[in-house]
């Protein structure tokens, strides 16, 4: 089982950054997806990285705007999240995906992270 665990959320206003941090367990690599959910909204598929690093996608309303990265050797995931904008309020979950297919859908990845929550004022 892959215990994941996300931390660097805050409140911050238009226009500021954050950088999100997800660290898993053990030492196995997956393709690793952010996603967002709003209170009473679903929830929405950020951008993905592979397995190695060597491909990504984004949702529209980020690309531009958000970055994600991962470093192996410290089994980490980043979100780099610069242009912050009001709607992007949100708790953000990292995801990571056993699977062979790379996916944007919530419902292909199998474990998930707690949440931290991210805050853009206006």
């Amino acid at each position: 089982q892959v215990q994941l665990v996300e931390s660097g959320g805050g409140s911050v206003q238009a226009g500021g950054s954050l950088r999100l941090s997800c660290a898993a367990s053990g030492r196995s690599r997956y393709t690793m997806g952010w996603f967002s959910q709003a209170p009473g909204k679903e929830r929405e598929f950020v951008a993905y990285i592979s397995m190695t690093g060597g491909r990504t996608y984004y949702a529209d309303s980020v690309k531009g705007r958000f970055t994600i990265s991962r470093d192996n050797a410290k089994n980490t995931v980043y979100l780099q999240m610069n242009g912050l904008k009001p709607e992007d309020t949100a708790v953000y979950y990292c995801a990571a995906d056993s699977g062979y297919a790379l996916s944007n859908r919530a419902a292909d990845y199998d474990y998930w992270g707690q949440g931290t929550q991210v805050t853009v004022s206006s």
